[in-house]
């Protein structure tokens, strides 16, 4: 999952000097006033993003399959915690003891 993190924050870095650059070479728009460097990074957020969502489709997948692995085992773990509870809790109850 770190990985996909920083692979996202690689492509949107490389988006912002890209955008960057493009702005004051005057390629694209420079803004109205002074939200000049609110527009280079809302414009760059916004080209980032598909280019993250082509490129590390395979990156994410591989995040997504960690995820779902780690909630799995913590679903089982769960449940066998859950389990050995109800058991302790009924083998109190056959031999008379208070829960």
């Amino acid at each position: 999952m770190l990985r996909y993190t920083l692979m996202r924050l690689g492509v949107f870095a490389g988006c912002l000097a890209v955008v960057w650059g493009a702005v004051y070479a005057g390629l694209f728009p420079r803004g109205f006033g002074n939200s000049n460097g609110l527009w280079v990074l809302l414009l760059a957020l916004v080209l980032s993003a598909p280019i993250s969502w082509v490129v590390l489709r395979k990156e994410r997948d591989r995040a997504s399959v960690q995820i779902v692995t780690k909630v799995d085992r913590m679903k089982a773990n769960l449940e066998a915690n859950r389990s050995q509870e109800d058991g302790a809790d009924e083998t109190a109850r056959a031999q008379g003891q208070p829960s």
